[in-house]
């Protein structure tokens, strides 16, 4: 009871927003529709409950006129029914696709804003493979939450209805056996329950397990999948490395937990199956049973066995709902747990930023530089890695960042960019300053290069000579004349051509402070020394903070930082550096 109540809670926090946001005129209209009809189709299930009745009476007395009257009178049902379901399937879909919609831009929110997807992976990320989450969960939890919330509505509905029917034949037809008759109140009722509730137990006792089972089997084919895209993304390493066997017996590894999972849900869905396939068969015969003696006792007609036949089929169906449904159920209550762990790592990724203590990132007036005070850098897991204090970097400084591997370097980068909250002390930027942090493997999204030069900005931002002047600019004068042709530029270029782009993506946004980390170490000397000149002579007012370890780096910067380590830790300290080239 304690984990039905809080699956529906969970149930409830999951659905509920959407209802109440700005869509929620649409959602409710559709929701209420699908309701309606489903009533309505209810109803019609209640009238030819009665028909039942009316139409054996007119087969048993041979009555032509009756006869005929009935199947007119069923075809009008029949057609009602037949437009009724079309629109229901048709107007469910469309609740289904506006929600998920819905859904689907609010998990990216949560997802992707202000670096929270990376927090996320820092803390551990219980939210395993959050792209299967947002593709696929949210379409099954979605799915699943209209087709169980109907058919539970449906099944209560259908109860109350048939229920009065059942109970007011039980009058009709007393229970009649070895000649003698038994005043039960309701016996058909009690015998339906009596059934649903056998049916019920038995079927939760061997089908619970299948919810661990889904929740595990969905993690286990993310994983694979996972895996085998970071093949295709690595081919050419994986190629160099001729680590192809290695690979497979990696992925073949992988395969085996989907294999091993899915046999044991065999096993279990075979079980069910047996128990709810021969409880579906028995309930086809299990009302004649019951009634059969009124039957041949003469109490009732032949229109009377079928329409109580049908009536008892109504009750049990509607109490056996959790028979029927129950893998349905265990599949949904997977998915819930898996959405419910993404919002709580999501959560937990929102709420680092927020911590006590943390690093705060500010915005000041009056100020033309960065300043970090009193600044602990630490890892997630609270161990402290570097520390700073009274550093400030001015508007148009060059300044050169060196230290010893695994010293915190391109974590103090992190955490000046606001990516990395773990620690505490203070940052201060000048208000409405644009920072810019380049790797050392540039990122670049799918489509045209023009669309991955200007990344972030919007495509179209930049004209396309102004794309073609800064690709030349840095080397690549080949591609100037590819920029509408869309390719996986990650893929197709090399990793020195990828940095080159970096550069001209950081002139095209020209921020106030160009923070490079080895953005160049993948280029020769003569090639990186014609880079900074071109960043020197394009951004004469930003401020330009590398991270390297050429000493030829030396001449593009006036002022050195050096990080030192101090017993487990790294301390910042001012280097001498030669003076910068002009």
């Amino acid at each position: 009871m304690s984990r039905l109540v809080s699956t529906l809670a969970i149930i409830f926090r999951l659905a509920r927003p959407y209802f109440f946001s700005e869509d929620r005129w649409a959602g409710r209209s559709l929701l209420a529709a699908v309701i309606t009809i489903e009533l309505s189709i209810v109803a019609i299930n209640v009238m030819l409950n009665q028909w039942n009745n009316r139409f054996y009476n007119a087969l048993q007395e041979r009555n032509w006129d009756n006869f005929v009257w009935e199947l007119l009178f069923f075809c009008g049902l029949a057609g009602s029914y037949i437009v009724l379901a079309v629109y229901q399937l048709y107007l469910n879909q469309w609740l289904q696709i506006r929600w998920r919609r819905w859904m689907t831009r609010e998990y990216l929110d949560h997802w992707l804003a202000g670096a929270n997807h990376y927090r996320m992976q820092l803390l551990g990320d219980a939210a395993d493979n959050p792209d299967q989450r947002i593709a696929e969960d949210i379409n099954l939890f979605i799915d699943r939450t209209l087709s169980v919330s109907v058919g539970l509505l449906r099944a209560i509905v259908t109860l109350c209805s048939f229920v009065v029917i059942l109970w007011a034949l039980s009058a009709a037809a007393p229970l009649y056996l070895f000649g003698a008759t038994f005043s039960i109140p309701g016996y058909l009722v009690w015998a339906a329950l009596l059934y649903a509730v056998v049916g019920t137990a038995l079927t939760h006792l061997i089908g619970w397990p299948l919810v661990t089972l889904n929740f595990r089997q969905q993690r286990f084919e993310a994983d694979f999948r996972f895996n085998l895209v970071r093949v295709r993304e690595n081919s050419e390493q994986i190629a160099l490395l001729a680590g192809e066997a290695a690979e497979r017996e990696r992925l073949l590894d992988r395969f085996g937990y989907v294999v091993g999972n899915f046999l044991q849900i065999m096993q279990r869905t075979k079980k069910l199956t047996f128990l709810t396939a021969g409880y579906a068969q028995i309930s086809i015969v299990f009302p004649f049973i019951v009634i059969s003696p009124a039957y041949f006792g003469g109490a009732v007609q032949l229109g009377g066995l079928m329409q109580t036949a049908s009536a008892f089929t109504s009750v049990q169906g509607a109490l056996s709902f959790f028979v029927t449904a129950y893998r349905q159920l265990a599949e949904w209550r997977a998915v819930i747990a898996r959405l419910d762990g993404f919002n709580i790592a999501a959560e937990r990724g929102r709420a680092a930023t927020t911590a006590t203590p943390a690093i705060a990132v500010s915005a000041r007036e009056g100020k033309d530089r960065l300043e970090i005070d009193d600044l602990l850098v630490r890892l997630p897991q609270g161990t402290a890695l570097l520390a700073a204090s009274d550093l400030a970097i001015s508007a148009g400084e060059r300044v050169l960042l060196t230290g010893p591997s695994g010293a915190g370097k391109s974590t103090l980068f992190r955490a000046i960019a606001g990516t990395w909250p773990f620690g505490a002390g203070t940052i201060r930027v000048p208000k409405g300053a644009k920072l810019m942090i380049l790797p050392q493997r540039p990122y670049f999204p799918i489509g045209t290069l023009a669309a991955a030069v200007a990344y972030p900005a919007e495509p179209g931002t930049f004209d396309a000579e102004t794309l073609r002047d800064v690709v030349t600019a840095v080397g690549l004068p080949a591609l100037a004349g590819r920029l509408d042709e869309e390719a996986h530029w990650n893929r197709m270029l090399s990793l020195g051509e990828q940095q080159r782009l970096g550069i001209a993506r950081a002139i095209l946004q020209a921020p106030d402070y160009l923070f490079l980390d080895e953005a160049t170490a993948s280029l020769d000397e003569p090639a990186e020394a014609a880079l900074y000149r071109l960043l020197t002579a394009r951004l004469k007012r930003s401020a330009i903070v590398s991270i390297g370890h050429r000493s030829t780096l030396a001449a593009f910067h006036r002022r050195g930082l050096v990080l030192e380590r101090d017993g487990e830790i790294s301390r910042l300290r001012q280097a001498a550096l030669a003076p910068a080239a002009e």
